[in-house]
């Protein structure tokens, strides 16, 4: 059995504090340039400063008002399942709750140096055990900080916590097993659960992978009791951080994108053949930006995360590694992992078997590589016999990428082109910065590997290599859409004063945005159509479809879905400046112009329509089904859609459509419904952290529509007594109220959270119990000392 001598000066806050220190020299020079040229703080690109720098801003504000219902979100959506993938379980978040919520998006780039800090800390921890020399187990925690996967994903942000906190989850599991350390697991395995449930699902399968290969190569040789002993921890850390769990279950399983299931041959084989060429490259080129295409263009490769490259090394110390210790534990671990990534259903494995595809689990073989290049290289007799050959097949294969940019090609016009490139420059550009990693990792190698520090001289090399090609791959990132982001915090964060002003706050509305960025509800606090979240309510996911909007990681109703506005009590539309004219071309109905900031053009929805409102007419679903998707809108303004049960109980309050009137779809006859709507509005409504009030005075019975997404969460009461809610529009909601005056209140609770908090409060609690007797069973053992 290997283990380390933990005797041993640990020199974890040393690579803690070189990982943090490059990570500062990474970011340094790109903050500079956003502060003299941008105005402002970090930004980067796409999810980056559309999702991660917002979220965090407003998740801050939001638990420090309180709440359950975020009205900011979509269409409005509860807090805890919209954001708890994202940010509300992760220790980092927590720890920025620390800072103002102003400060915030200056707050992001010392949270990433500190996430590569901890993740190198980690990672070094876990390869003490199997390097067995700590100058090589610090080279595996900067190879692992700074590899391909967490340089890529700076772009998500939030993925970067999973990457810092899995080593110390796997470090506790070693811990067990070999030294028997009880009550550090279930600690590390309930902060990953809490971290994030969606990737510790692929934490949960790559541990059971891990264990039966470390049995399978004899190193964990384990029993009935302490077999026993590793599931109770296990239970008990599952139990402690399942607090987001079931609330993100609940509402996960209502959601579309998360039952993808594959289908016949897309269980064994990817669809298109260049996807099988980009997995095998991605050890050996360092990574694109997140939102490029370079050598393959076929196949799902944007946002995927689909990288292994390690700085310098390369994949070189693997493949040796496999070559010379064929019996290892990691050898099996990482011939297991290829395989996974080649075939579609075990790739997915790591992820609920959806048929999405994702690389976004190799942050853990990662971490095996690392440990097995260095366990390697602290071996200079095996690095000797086994690393040259591999080196020469890392350059060749390496090389063998070139020959994508002379392919003989054709344009679209016909004519002969060399190459298959999307942009060829930029290829060259990565291509260059690998190979350039290749030959100052050959010359350290013939000049430097018999020297007595060799080990500190390739981790100076590393580190500064990491800045090498982490600078590149930021620059091919960031400022590839420079001219799209530059203008991204006068249009956000710059903009809120102007907007709070210049908007009334005399009732509730929603706004929508043209040619701005996304999720702009969140820095204005404002219900917004444009927005992008992939984890809000299910049912917006289920009623965008049917009117005509496609709905995936983003809601994005064209602005030509003019009544669609109306329907949603929509009153104000941002425009950017630079896209006005675009804007006016369209000439849409209902829409003026009030008045104007520094970033924007406000138009005025003539249309609008308060929240809350009742209908003359019901449609059936048959009926509606005969209107085209994008022009249902005009229809729901005109009629509410009921099933045959709703139709049922509410036939002798709303008439049926007739269905002439499904092709009465003009303007005018838009204009007209939305005039009947006002007349046929609440006389009050109030948008609250909890749901919402509103006040009705029908001379008769009325079914309520509110455009509020149908969730299970949701309680109503009618003066006082419990009503019941019912689904409309397929996602909407509706509650039918008796004439005269009304009080309606909705009320929003995460379902399923107060139940895992008991869970977790109850496992807290004994754990508290374990770790007590574990201590005291400890000085129980200690050897009793006779007194002098």
């Amino acid at each position: 059995m290997e283990s380390v001598n933990f005797k041993q000066k640990s020199n974890y806050w040393r690579v803690f504090v070189l990982c943090f220190a490059t990570a500062v020299l990474l970011f340094l020079p790109h903050c500079i340039i956003d502060a003299v040229a941008g105005g402002g703080y970090f930004h980067y690109a796409g999810d980056f400063n559309d999702q991660q720098i917002n979220f965090y801003q407003y998740a801050n504000a939001f638990i420090k008002q309180g709440g359950t219902f975020s009205w900011a979100t979509d269409l409005g959506s509860g807090f805890v399942n919209s954001y708890s993938f994202y940010l509300l379980g992760s220790p980092f978040f927590w720890l920025s709750m620390l800072v103002p919520a102003k400060f915030m998006p200056w707050a992001m780039v010392p949270l990433l140096c500190l996430k590569m800090a901890l993740a190198g800390g980690g990672a070094y921890l876990w390869a003490r055990r199997w390097v067995q020399d700590e100058r090589w187990s610090m080279l595996a925690g900067c190879l692992y900080a700074f590899s391909g996967f967490s340089i890529y994903n700076i772009f998500f942000n939030h993925f970067l916590d999973v990457v810092a906190l899995f080593p110390y989850m796997l470090a506790s599991l070693d811990d067990a097993v070999l030294d028997g350390k009880k009550g550090r697991f279930p600690f590390w395995v309930a902060l990953n659960l809490v971290n994030n449930y969606f990737f510790f699902a692929g934490q949960a399968v790559f541990l059971i992978l891990y264990f039966f290969c470390m049995a399978a190569g004899r190193r964990y040789k384990i029993g009935p009791r302490k077999f026993a002993s590793l599931a109770w921890e296990t239970v008990l850390g599952c139990a402690c951080g399942c607090v987001l769990l079931l609330p993100a279950g609940l509402s996960l399983l209502q959601n579309p994108r998360t039952i993808d299931p594959f289908t016949g041959y897309g269980y064994l084989l990817y669809g298109k053949s260049q996807q099988y060429g980009a997995i095998f490259y991605s050890p050996f080129l360092m990574p694109d930006a997140p939102y490029f295409k370079d050598m393959f263009q076929e196949g799902i490769l944007k946002h995927t995360s689909l990288t292994a490259y390690l700085p310098l090394v390369g994949a070189a110390g693997g493949l040796a590694f496999c070559r010379a210790r064929g019996r290892h534990p990691f050898t099996y671990i990482l011939k297991v992992c290829i395989v996974c990534a080649f075939v579609p259903v075990l790739n997915s494995s790591f992820y609920a078997l959806n048929s999405s595809y994702y690389a976004r689990w190799y942050y853990m073989p990662i971490l095996v590589l690392c440990g097995a290049t260095c366990y390697l290289l602290a071996r200079p007799g095996l690095a000797e016999r086994h690393l040259p050959r591999a080196f020469a097949l890392t350059t060749f294969i390496t090389l063998t990428a070139a020959v994508f940019a002379i392919l003989p090609n054709e344009d679209d016009d016909g004519n002969t082109v060399y190459g298959v490139l999307d942009q060829p420059a930029r290829f060259w550009a990565i291509f260059g910065m690998t190979v350039a990693g290749i030959v100052i990792f050959a010359l350290l190698w013939h000049f430097c590997r018999q020297k007595r520090r060799w080990g500190s001289i390739l981790m100076a090399a590393t580190l500064g290599f990491s800045l090498l090609y982490g600078t590149l791959h930021l620059s091919l990132t960031k400022y590839a859409q420079w001219d799209t982001d530059s203008n991204l915090i006068a249009e956000t964060y710059d903009s809120v004063d102007e907007i709070t002003a210049a908007l009334p706050d005399d009732a509730f509305y929603r706004i929508d945005a043209y040619g701005a960025h996304n999720n702009l509800g969140l820095w204005f606090d404002k219900s917004c159509l444009q927005f992008f979240n992939s984890t809000v309510a299910p049912s917006i996911m289920e009623f965008y479809p049917e009117v005509g909007v496609k709905r995936d990681v983003n809601s994005k109703p064209e602005a030509e879905n003019y009544a669609l506005r109306g329907l949603l009590s929509v009153r104000y539309t941002l425009v950017a400046k630079d896209k006005e004219a675009e804007w006016s071309d369209k000439a849409l109905p209902g829409w003026r112009r009030i008045g104007e900031t520094t970033a924007y053009a406000i138009y005025e929805n003539e249309n609008w329509v308060p929240m809350g409102f009742a209908f003359d007419y019901y449609v059936t679903a048959d009926q509606l089904d005969r209107v085209n998707e994008d022009e249902r809108a005009q229809i729901l303004c005109r009629a509410v859609l009921l099933d045959d049960d709703q139709i049922s109980a509410f036939g002798g309050i709303l008439q049926p459509l007739p269905d002439e009137e499904l092709t009465n779809r003009s303007e005018d006859a838009y204009a007209a419904d939305c005039v009947a709507r006002r007349d046929a509005s609440v006389t009050e409504f109030a948008a609250t952290r909890t749901g919402f009030t509103a006040r009705t005075n029908y001379a008769t019975d009325e079914l309520v529509f509110f455009s509020v997404p149908y969730d299970d969460g949701f309680t109503a009461t009618v003066n006082g007594e419990p009503a019941t809610i019912e689904k409309v529009d397929d996602g909407l909601m509706a509650v039918c109220v008796p004439a005269g005056e009304n009080e309606i209140e909705f009320t929003y609770h995460t379902p399923g959270l107060k139940v895992s908090a008991t869970v977790s409060a109850v496992a807290i609690v004994v754990y508290g119990v374990y770790l007590g007797i574990l201590r005291k069973k400890k000085r129980g053992n200690k050897p009793y000392a006779k007194p002098c």
